[in-house]
């Protein structure tokens, strides 16, 4: 039960305080009176006011009878994309038949899911081995997780497979060969660079190392992130591997520190380097009290310094999206601890209170004193362009509009800056028959809250898009993508038959299939046939449509990531899926996070410390926009696109190279960035409102195997004149 103390052993040592008076603003709420007096009006406000009158010069109000006219009842059915004898004929006998066959496949899996667990335990987990993953499993810190993690390698033979370089998922000869290169020229440019006496004149060895960055870092390089070369062991990749990625940061850290170039050549280095190498982007999944999960992987990849810039939430994961977003990092180590199970209180009410709601306006919660709730992990009535100033963290929550046929909007600091996010988060984790749909709330310059988006209504992000992995590319040039997935009704499908980062296959020394071949091949056969039949189900419009929502998304959308994490959860959890957890149990959920999130870190830093050496780079220039810490890519590939297309231009080559510095500096002309401002809102309002019937998340539903579930890593990044070359052809 909620807060009973068999959550965790009395001598398991906590993760943090218990004592609520050591959270930060733990008495501040943060909400203004007036700011939910404006959303409860913006609430029970009417759509459109209806207009009645007589004629032109009467009154508008004035009551109108209106002749009752006996009009010939239509044989159309309600839904008119579903009609005809045959259809009407065939529905119960296809939809009983379809999901008759769906429960069976489903009752297949189970049993083949429980004899691999089976087979893996019985055969693979006994004597040393079986002792030394207890460690692993058991391990309090990350430092003793790599302890264990190491002793099991070397108890494996894995170290030897580190060693070696040949392995089939990667271009070793490549790699070798550009580490090689990559060293001799760093060294030659070390040394040309004591000898020079003159700090602007350009050496001949650095040229030659920029031309050979430029060349290899790029996503997914010859496969160097390819997830497999982490899944062979329990911590680390090929070392190999491990000299090129720390050759290359040496050597971006050496053109960033070099006096010999100027901030404005830096920049337009990495800028270039940026638009090939990508971002990366947190994703939190929703699905309700399981979110809290995600506080122990924040607070793993904090702790390891390896939290992105970019954190995106959908339902309960936009609530933790939120505090990371609105928090320091001094402010974030303070407060994910147990005690801030004290300042979650969305379930506070007792069962008739919700009840006699429920039953009269169809909502188990308040929507008032959810934004109360949700206010003080927001800090107040912060927008999204106040929360990015104050932390520099990019905050994205997916809403799904209230009608239908709309599509889904993605809200950060670009497509929605001055949306208040506690309105966000309340629409993207209304559910159906949990909370009704919610109207986004925007600020305006005198501090009021009025409604955003001419007043409509929006719900729970997970119904369509519970990873929006397209829009992040889209809009900040994310391609490695972190996914923490605890959505309890998917968590049964993730199954990587070939292991996954710090998970290899218990047997075979990590070479072989989960459960062994017919094992892994059982099992995803009856999954791909499962996701047959849910397409089935949805393309000929078979399911029915509760509450007036298409429910088909929540299975036939993208749940996975080029990493992704999910926290194993107990049985528990579903008992307490919409109560309050106990500091007991938050406890447990913070060290369950983290201890998932162990065994990627190692992956996640490869990548982010590239990542972090190319952004320092881009802020050589200063701020690109005013009172903003971080770059915007976005603007910042409008203005390269610019440039390039005015190169072309005729009678322009004369002039062209003598404005290329006033072009490619971060601060621009006040007509160029008028016209970037232009050029944006024409393609957000495309991206918003041009949607193509395509999911947001992509179609890629229960399948999420981490071979799989990283196919934008191969996506080759074109460069801006290569983009302009396709559109005039």
């Amino acid at each position: 039960m909620n807060g009973s103390k068999a959550d965790v052993p009395a001598t398991t040592p906590s993760t943090g305080t218990y004592d609520p008076h050591d959270l930060p603003d733990y008495e501040n709420d943060f909400v203004r009176s007036t700011d939910l007096q404006s959303f409860a009006e913006a609430l029970t406000a009417p759509t459109t006011e209806p207009v009645r009158a007589l004629n032109d010069w009467g009154p508008v109000h004035q009551r109108v009878k209106r002749a009752r006219v006996k009009r010939k009842t239509t044989r159309r059915s309600k839904d008119e994309t579903r009609e005809g004898f045959v259809y009407t004929l065939l529905y119960y006998p296809l939809l009983f038949g379809v999901c008759g066959w769906i429960v069976f496949l489903f009752i297949v899996y189970n049993l083949t899911r429980f004899y691999i667990y089976a087979y893996e335990h019985l055969f693979s987990w006994k004597g040393q081995r079986q002792t030394l993953h207890r460690q692993l499993q058991q391990a309090r810190s990350y430092e003793e997780w790599q302890k264990a993690a190491h002793s099991l390698d070397e108890y494996l033979g894995n170290e030897e497979w580190k060693k070696s370089e040949a392995y089939s998922y990667y271009n070793h000869q490549t790699v070798k060969k550009v580490t090689l290169q990559l060293a001799d020229l760093h060294r030659k440019v070390v040394a040309e660079s004591q000898k020079t006496t003159n700090g602007v004149r350009g050496l001949s060895s650095l040229d030659e190392l920029k031309a050979l960055l430029e060349s290899c870092v790029k996503n997914n390089f010859v496969g160097v992130e390819n997830p497999r070369l982490y899944s062979e062991t329990y911590i680390g990749t090929k070392e190999l591997i491990q000299t090129f990625v720390d050759q290359v940061e040496q050597s971006l850290r050496f053109v960033l520190d070099c006096e010999s170039i100027t901030d404005k050549e830096k920049v337009s280095f990495f800028r270039h380097l940026e638009l090939n190498y990508g971002r990366t982007a947190l994703c939190l999944s929703g699905g309700a009290t399981f979110a809290y999960y995600h506080f122990g992987v924040i607070k793993a990849l904090l702790d390891a310094g390896q939290l992105p810039e970019i954190i995106t939430g959908t339902s309960g994961g936009a609530l933790v999206a939120a505090l990371v977003a609105t928090r320091t990092d001094e402010e974030l180590e303070k407060l994910l601890v147990p005690a801030l199970a004290y300042r979650i209180r969305a379930c506070h009410e007792g069962f008739t209170t919700w009840f006699r709601r429920w039953w009269r306006t169809g909502a188990r919660f308040d929507s008032l004193d959810w934004a109360l709730q949700c206010s003080w992990f927001c800090r107040g009535s912060l927008t999204f362009r106040e929360a990015y100033e104050r932390t520099g963290r990019i905050l994205n929550v997916t809403c799904v509009p209230s009608d239908p046929h709309s599509p889904t909007i993605l809200n950060n600091h670009i497509t929605s800056p001055d949306c208040v996010i506690w309105s966000a988060v309340l629409a993207s984790a209304a559910v159906p028959g949990i909370l009704n749909p919610i109207v986004l709330m925007r600020k305006t310059k005198d501090g009021k809250l009025v409604p955003y988006s001419f007043g409509n209504k929006w719900k729970d992000g997970s119904l369509r898009t519970d990873i929006p992995l397209k829009a992040l590319n889209i809009h900040f040039n994310v391609n490695f993508s972190i996914v923490s997935q605890v959505n309890p009704h998917i968590n049964l499908f993730f199954f990587s038959p070939r292991g996954s980062p710090g998970r290899p296959v218990t047997h075979r020394k990590g070479r072989g299939w989960r459960g062994g071949f017919l094992g892994s091949t059982i099992e995803t056969t009856v999954k791909l046939d499962l996701q047959k039949y849910l397409k089935i189900l949805r393309h000929l419009e078979l399911l029915p449509r509760p509450m007036g929502q298409d429910w088909s998304e929540i299975w036939l959308q993208r749940f996975s990531g080029t990493v992704t994490i999910w926290p194993k959860s107990v049985l528990s959890d579903f008992w307490n899926i919409l109560s309050d957890p106990s500091p007991q149990r938050l406890d447990r959920m913070l060290i369950v996070g983290q201890r998932s999130c162990w065994p990627q870190l190692r992956f996640i830093s490869n990548r982010m410390k590239v990542e972090r050496v190319i952004l320092k780079g881009l802020r050589k220039g200063g701020p690109i926009d005013d009172g903003q810490h971080v770059p915007d890519p976005v603007h910042e590939q409008q203005a390269q696109e610019a440039l390039l297309r005015a190169r072309r231009r005729p009678g322009r080559d004369q002039d062209i190279s003598a404005t290329d510095d006033e072009h490619l500096n971060a601060s621009h002309s006040p007509a160029r960035r008028h016209s970037s401002i232009l050029e944006e809102l024409t393609r957000q309002a495309s991206v918003l409102w041009n949607d193509h019937e395509v999911t947001e998340g992509e179609e890629d539903p229960v399948t999420t195997d981490e071979g799989e579930a990283d196919g934008d890593d191969d996506m080759v990044v074109q460069s801006p004149r290569a983009m302009d070359d396709e559109r005039s052809d």
